[in-house]
Order: C-alpha cells, then sequence, then structure tokens
C-alpha cells in the first residue's frame, strides 16, 4: 500500500514520521506547496523574527533523516486534483506529476484572510502564515519605523512585541472590543491591553478602517499608512506606517477535499475522532479539520495548534495502519510576546465563571475557567505551575475545586480531585 500526503507542515510530517515509526512498510510521499523541507511555523512570529533563530534551527528533520525513513519529500509542488478508481487513487500536482495511492491523507493547513480594502496592493502590506512571509517582513525590518499591526490576535501581537523590543513605533488595530477575543476571557484581554501598552504600544479597539494609503519610491507604490473611517463629527486619521502586518486570522484549505466529495463545513474538512473523513479511504489531520472536541462531548471544534496537527496526526497515522486509536487529548497552547508566557490548557468555550490566581500587576497570573462547577481551561501568564497543574488535571479527567482555587499560596497541583 502506498500513502500520498497532501501538506508539508506539521501534522503531514508528523503523519509521515509516524506510519514509518508503526512498521509501515509502503510507500509514503509528502507532498508540499513551498520549496522547503518541513519546519516549524510557529517561532516565525517570535525567534524568528527577533533574530534568536534562523532556518535551520526551524527544520524539524535533516534532509538525510527523510532519506533513511524512505520517506519522498516533493517540495515546491502543489496537489491540484485528486480522484479515486476502486480501491486506489492519483493525485495531481501544479507541475503536472501524477501519484499513485491506496491511501490520501490530507494536511492542506490553512492560508491568511485576506483584508479587502483600498490599497491592499501597496507594496509594505505583508501577511505572516510561511517562511516567505517571515523573510519578507525581516528584509524590512531594518529600515521601518512605524509598524501597523491589524488583528489583535496571538500572531499580531507577537510581532507587535518584537517590534517594540527593535524600538519602533507600534500601533495595533483591532476591530472588536478587546485583544484574542477568540481564545481568552475579558480578564486576560484586558491584562494583554495595558501589558503591551505599558511597553510602549498603542492599542486602538473598537476599530474600523477605511484605507491603506500609499506613495511612489524607487520600488513603486509603497504604503506609508492605514486610514481609518471617519468618526463621528466627519474626522479622518491616519495612522503612518512603514510596515504593515495584517493578522486576522486564517481560512482552512478544504478545496482538495471539496473536489473529492468530502464533508467540509466553511472550507474546514470534517472528520470523526479516528481522524477519518466522510470517505474512510481519505483521513485528515491539522488546522484545516473540523473535528470532535477531543476531551468528548458533542461539540466540534478545529484547533489550530502544533499540539493538535503532532497529536491528530498520531491518530490518523494509526487509523492507516488498522488501528483505530480515538483521538483523546488536552488541548494546549501557547504565545511569547516580550517577556510575557501565555500557556493556556484546554478549551474554554462555554464557561460560566472564571478564579484569578496570582497577580496581574506582578505579571505573574492565572485564569481558571469553569462551567457548571468543573474545570474545563485555565490561561496562565508567567506561571508554568498552574499551567502544568491544569494540564494534569483536565488529562485525567479530574476536577479543581473553584472555592479552592483562588488561594494562590496553594499548589493547584494539591488541589486536584478525582474526576466524577
Amino acid at each position: 500500500m502506498g500513502v500520498v500526503i497532501v501538506g508539508a507542515g506539521q501534522a503531514g510530517m508528523q503523519l509521515a514520521v509516524s506510519l514509518r515509526e508503526g512498521g509501515f512498510e509502503g510507500d509514503v510521499t509528502i507532498v508540499g506547496q513551498e520549496s522547503y523541507l518541513p519546519y516549524q511555523r510557529p517561532p516565525l512570529s517570535k525567534a524568528f523574527l527577533s533574530g534568536d533563530s534562523d532556518f535551520e534551527s526551524l527544520e524539524f528533520r535533516t534532509p538525510e533523516f527523510y532519506v533513511g525513513k524512505e520517506i519522498t519529500v516533493i517540495t515546491g509542488e502543489q496537489v491540484v486534483d485528486a480522484a479515486f478508481d476502486g480501491d486506489s487513487g492519483t493525485a495531481t500536482t501544479d507541475a503536472g506529476r501524477v501519484l499513485t495511492f491506496d491511501r490520501l491523507a490530507l494536511a492542506p493547513g490553512s492560508t491568511p484572510r485576506k483584508l479587502p480594502l483600498p490599497g491592499a496592493e501597496l507594496d509594505g502590506v505583508l501577511y505572516l502564515r510561511d517562511l516567505e512571509d517571515a523573510l519578507e517582513l525581516k528584509a524590512r525590518w531594518a529600515d521601518a519605523a512605524n509598524v501597523v499591526v491589524i488583528g489583535g490576535g496571538f500572531i499580531g501581537l507577537e510581532v507587535a512585541a518584537a517590534a517594540r523590543k527593535a524600538g519602533k513605533t507600534v500601533t495595533v488595530l483591532e476591530a472588536l472590543d478587546r485583544l484574542i477575543a477568540r481564545a481568552v476571557s475579558p480578564i486576560t484581554s484586558e491584562f494583554y491591553r495595558q501589558a503591551h501598552e505599558r511597553r510602549g504600544t498603542s492599542v486602538r479597539l473598537g476599530v474600523k478602517l477605511e484605507r491603506f494609503v500609499g506613495g511612489d519610491d524607487q520600488v513603486g507604490p509603497r504604503v506609508t499608512g492605514v486610514e481609518l473611517a471617519p468618526d463621528a463629527d466627519g474626522n479622518v486619521e491616519i495612522i503612518p506606517a512603514d510596515i504593515v502586518m495584517v493578522g486576522i486570522g486564517v481560512i482552512a484549505r478544504g478545496d482538495l477535499a471539496a473536489k473529492l466529495g468530502l464533508e467540509t463545513v466553511n472550507g474546514a474538512i470534517v472528520v470523526n475522532e479516528f481522524a477519518e473523513t466522510s470517505d474512510p479511504r481519505v483521513v485528515a489531520a491539522g488546522d484545516a479539520v473540523l473535528l470532535p472536541h477531543p476531551l468528548g462531548g458533542e461539540a466540534q471544534v478545529r484547533l489550530e495548534s502544533v499540539q493538535n496537527a503532532v497529536d491528530q496526526a498520531k491518530v490518523a497515522a494509526a487509523t492507516l495502519l488498522g488501528k483505530r486509536e480515538a483521538y483523546h487529548a488536552v488541548p494546549w497552547f501557547w504565545s511569547d510576546q516580550a517577556d510575557l508566557k501565555l500557556q493556556i490548557a484546554g478549551l474554554s468555550t462555554g464557561f460560566d465563571s472564571t478564579v484569578v490566581r496570582g497577580s496581574q500587576d506582578d505579571e505573574h497570573f492565572s485564569v481558571l475557567y469553569y462551567r457548571d462547577g468543573r474545570l474545563i481551561a485555565i490561561d496562565a501568564v508567567n506561571d508554568p505551575s498552574d499551567y502544568m497543574a491544569v494540564r494534569r488535571a483536565l488529562g485525567a479527567g479530574a476536577n479543581i475545586p473553584a472555592e479552592l482555587a483562588s488561594d494562590s499560596a496553594v499548589a493547584l497541583k494539591t488541589l486536584i480531585t478525582a474526576g466524577s
């Protein structure tokens, strides 16, 4: 049997490695659109942008590793079509290459959501999703004095923190009324607003944008600012910008899945707990996947994280190997913004109460989320011990009683009670 893996990101690479580790002896081929071997993406907005890491440190494995494992990696090509003919099928790339397979694995990832404003084509309006994006941003870094970040999510705030560390004037423009609104509570959102402003970043919430402003230089039209929508009095404000970094979310790349007739929702590929799509000959993993909540329940979730890419890819590989292992894992995420390390375990969606431990003024605290008296998640800022305690409790199906958790003098790990 041969497996073709569409996508050379974290999930695609992990799927291939897990197949070999599981004893799979057939052909394994990874096809990636980028011209690089699989590499880590999270450092692009953190250490790589700040100059604390280089490309070699981003690579998951050396070229020799893939040769030794007999994993074929095709770079610089995108699978644009695939079809089954009985129990086998073919995949065709944009270069005209035809690959045969018995099983297909989809790990296409996602693409940045574009901002359809006048002037969006101006030089200097950038997005950050892959290495080429990061290299382009770094190439402009030294000569940029004013950086505008559109979007107050994780990537936007990480870029903003790196820009302030480099001494630049930074403005964050967010359309919603708080930062990181999809992932954290208003408590954590407000802390990060104040923390970034203490470090010199201007954070503007509830902003409506009008257009990108530009001027000509030696290389053509270049962005010079972001114009805000007129205020109630008709006044217009333009925020100066040498670089505009847009980070307003991503879109699942489910086009190939749709061509195969697989079930998708808003572009995301629907899978079951075994990473099987609506066609059991096809598995899927990673950012582009809509999956059952990995801690149980009726909810379906889409998780954009390294943890999910790795753990779900292992489940997908096991399914291809004939070992049906249901996906059960604690979702976890992290974000490094200047000297602030945010660690999240669990999913806080649907919480009805919170408990705050530690000191927000000292930038060392955690927010515990509860639903019906049960612990469901934590945001931990510079507090790894609380984070690990909650992650361990969630993994064991245990609880930490809310009425006991508020005393930060008591270690959370001592409060874990058996699950009911």
